[in-house]
């Protein structure tokens, strides 16, 4: 089964490459079968990481970002996939 996990962080305005460059600097201790890092307007960053693991299985999750850098928590989603397509 292939599990994905979503981390999602807004920045403090203005900082938005700063979160950026930290999302992009944390390595899990495992490595995921594939990671994507995004970014939206608002200094949003979203990591995506995709592993071969059953839907509860404990997975390296990325941590909190120093609370100067964030505006509000960090959002986490955890989701299986049911269907991929090309």
């Amino acid at each position: 089964m292939t599990v994905a996990l979503m981390w999602e962080a807004r920045a403090v305005p203005g900082r938005g490459e700063e979160l950026l460059a930290w999302a992009r600097a944390q390595e899990p201790a495992i490595r995921p079968l594939r990671r994507e890092v995004l970014r939206a307007p608002e200094d949003r960053v979203l990591v995506i990481t995709w592993w071969d693991a059953s839907y509860d299985a404990e997975l390296p999750e990325l941590p909190e970002p120093d609370g100067a850098l964030v505006a509000r928590a960090v959002h986490r989603w955890r989701f299986e996939s049911v269907e991929e397509r090309a």
